[in-house]
């Protein structure tokens, strides 16, 4: 009976339990029937969650173009390989969308995307084995052209895909990379941002608003039949024009790097401005970097805008404008060169050559000497240090330029001890940016009238085209009288011009010059300053024309590998003549010098319609280097209009109604952008100097728009580049 007692009661204990469980099951079955809830997760939106397809519609970031509307970076459509290889992916039994063959996959693949079949393999087996849907491939597969893309979808793989995906392209390369910058993905978010540069600069302005789509799907992905489809389309970002020309930035870019290649410098700076605005027409520095492969970049800073040095003599520019403009200023007076001493406190200020001076010389040619006893006795005995310092500040050298690029610093003067203040005048001790010297020199190249720089032309709205913002030149300051500035241009011609100035290495064949040399010591970290004749910045900035200037050009070059017979001012002037003379001649200014003894200039005559052998005969015989581009019977077009003069052993570009690709070994960038230009080619370049390779072949029939890619270098045998 005890027994019997225990079990009905275990039993009744049993279903009691089973009773309360199945009772909850139930009110839990209706409250989720009701509520539609699972843990406050709604089944509902779960559902349509899993069956949801949402893909993002990505916004291109607006282009940049220069001054005449050439783009200088854009975003390029590329692709990105992957492989379905879940064999349940399968549209009907005869038209398999997976991976089949693994093997054959991988040896037509493996050529295209350059890797080896044995890679490829690995990937889609391992998939397969780990029971995935679907696997990529690494680099290889990612940022491919739409060429490549064509040449795989012609293969007819099964189960081979693209994700179509924009990349940030700048088409020129190590063209102006320190003005564009670049923009690139961030590692914890999915924007383009953009870095340094213009990219940086108008991130907001450039970067757009991505959209979405969102339908309902099945399993294999396809949208069904009420598919609740939303979409909403990307606001794409809006573009910039920047001021620079893009032919003479090429200009610029092509002879930095003959400079780079022959004296091997530490460190180069070179910018043109349009005198009478103040826009920068060209702008670039050395070492450079390509912005589509920005890794191992040795200089992130652009040194023009962002590294202050001491500016050496081409601060005495400023120091006779000052002395001028107070009517302290007598340039006949004379006074005693070589060593100028203060008091026995102060070291002696002493002249470039060891001190020994040229005797008793007048202050303007002491300015055309460039002697650093003139500067020290103009601060000290003529203007006074107060009043010299009213100057520094009005020409702003103690604030930053505002140029529309980001991370510019300014210099600083350092004016607190006697030497400090003399050392000012002659250009050590204080810093300034090279930036900061244009501006000011905009001063005496408009009468007076200092102006802003800048860099950004206009910004425009990518679907109207309406101007968002448009800059013009602008007059911040007059620290100097008109009369001052004319007085300036001509001690500046005298520099260049006199038989005692010290810029005479930088006149130009058909433009006369004014302008200042500047040969800047290097700090020393051990203290003092680095000895020897390599280890300065030799610098020089000019204006041309002289008596009515429309460019200013400053140039510095650092550390350059000299020959015992070379000078400082060679780079530098090699830079600044081949620049200068033909950015003026290409802005069409009138030259305004005659020559003795000028180059024979050779005038193009009228092509239109005529035979190019004929043509080209004639003009091989004028000592010019002449490319026929086709087989046509009638030239159509040239990269020198007719009339033009050009100087011997330039190249001539002819082009036929039948147009061809021609071998293009050994040119320079400057005359293969000629040659897109004619072409309205889409041009890629890789290196620097000159070319040693091209994807379309000799012979090759091309139409607009065609891609042609180059690969340049540099002259392995500078004893060769000479000769």
């Amino acid at each position: 009976m005890r027994k019997n007692k225990k079990t009905h009661f275990m039993t009744a204990i049993l279903i009691i339990l089973f009773v309360g469980l199945f009772l909850t099951l139930i009110g839990r079955f209706l409250y989720i029937q009701v509520t539609g809830e699972v843990n406050g997760v709604s089944l509902n939106d779960w559902a349509k969650e899993k069956r949801s397809a949402n893909y993002t519609l990505d916004a291109n970031r607006g282009s940049i173009f220069d001054r005449n509307g050439v783009t200088l970076a854009y975003d390029q459509q590329t692709y990105r390989l992957y492989a379905i290889i879940d064999d349940s992916f399968t549209l009907d039994s005869e038209d398999p969308n997976h991976v089949e063959d693994i093997e054959k996959t991988a040896k037509l693949l493996a050529p295209i995307l350059d890797v080896e079949e044995s890679y490829i393999e690995e990937r889609l087996q391992t998939g397969k084995e780990e029971e995935k849907v679907q696997v990529e491939f690494g680099t290889a597969g990612k940022e491919l052209t739409p060429k490549i893309k064509e040449d795989i979808e012609a293969l007819n793989l099964p189960g081979i895909h693209f994700y179509s995906e924009s990349m940030r392209h700048y088409p020129n390369g190590k063209f102006a990379s320190h003005i564009l910058g670049f923009a690139r993905q961030q590692e914890d978010d999915d924007e383009v941002t953009g870095v340094i540069g213009i990219e940086k600069q108008l991130d907001d302005i450039l970067r757009g608003k991505d959209g979405f789509i969102s339908y309902q799907r099945d399993y294999f992905d396809n949208k069904l039949l009420d598919p609740d489809e939303i979409i909403k389309q990307p606001k794409h970002g809006n573009n910039a024009y920047l001021t620079i020309d893009q032919k003479i930035q090429v200009l610029l870019e092509d002879v930095m790097s003959e400079v780079e290649d022959e004296y091997t410098p530490e460190s180069m700076n070179a910018m043109v401005m349009n005198a009478k605005t103040g826009e920068i027409i060209a702008m670039s520095n050395r070492p450079s970097f390509d912005p589509n492969k920005p890794k191992n970049v040795d200089n992130w800073y652009n040194d023009l805008i962002s590294t202050p040095i001491e500016p050496g003599s081409t601060m005495k520019i400023f120091t006779w404008a000052a002395a001028i403009d107070a009517g302290v200023y007598d340039g006949d007076e004379a006074f005693k060169s070589g060593k100028y001493q203060i008091n026995p406190s102060v070291e002696s200020v002493r002249d470039h050559n060891n001190g020994e001076g040229w005797g008793k010389i007048s202050f303007d040619e002491g300015f055309a000497r460039s002697s650093n006893v003139a500067a020290a006795k103009l601060v000290w005995d003529k203007l006074g240090p107060e009043k010299f310092h009213d100057y520094l500040t009005a020409f702003h050298f103690d604030e930053k330029t505002n140029i529309d690029l980001p991370d510019e610093v300014a210099g600083k003067i350092l004016y607190n001890w006697p030497s400090e203040k003399i050392t000012t005048a002659f250009g050590q001790g204080s810093t300034l940016t090279p930036i900061q010297q244009m501006k000011a020199a905009t001063a005496i190249a408009n009468e007076g009238e200092m102006l802003e720089p800048f860099i950004i032309k206009k910004t425009t709205d990518v679907e109207t085209d309406e101007i968002i913002e448009e800059k013009s030149r602008t007059v911040v300051d007059q620290p100097i009288s008109k009369d001052t500035a004319k007085k300036m241009l001509n001690l500046l011609g005298d520099v260049v011009d006199s038989d005692d100035g010290t810029g005479s290495p930088y006149k130009l064949d058909s433009y006369s010059v004014g302008g200042k040399t500047g040969t800047s010591q290097i700090p020393n970290p051990d203290g003092g300053y680095l000895r020897g004749k390599e280890n300065h910045i030799f610098s020089f900035l000019g204006m041309a024309p002289q008596d009515d200037p429309q460019l200013i050009m400053y140039v510095s070059v650092t550390k350059p590998s000299l020959e015992a017979e070379e000078a400082g001012s060679d780079p530098v002037s090699f830079i600044f003549k081949n620049v200068m003379e033909n950015s003026l001649n290409y802005l069409n200014i009138d030259p305004d010098k005659d020559e003795d003894d000028p180059i024979e200039m050779i005038e193009i005559p009228s092509f239109e319609n005529k035979d190019p052998k004929s043509i080209e005969e004639k003009l091989t015989s004028k000592g010019l280097e002449v490319t026929v581009v086709g087989s046509g019977d009638n030239v159509v077009q040239a990269n020198v209009e007719p009339g033009k003069e050009v100087v011997p052993y330039q190249r001539v570009i002819l082009l036929t109604d039948e147009p061809e690709m021609p071998d293009i070994e050994g040119w320079s960038l400057r005359e293969v952008y000629q040659l897109a230009d004619l072409l309205n080619l889409n041009v890629e370049t890789i290196g620097d100097g000159y070319v040693v390779s091209q994807n379309i072949k000799e012979g090759t029939s091309i139409k607009e728009n065609d891609y042609l890619g180059v690969e340049l270098e540099s002259p392995i045998d500078d004893s060769q580049e000479k000769e």
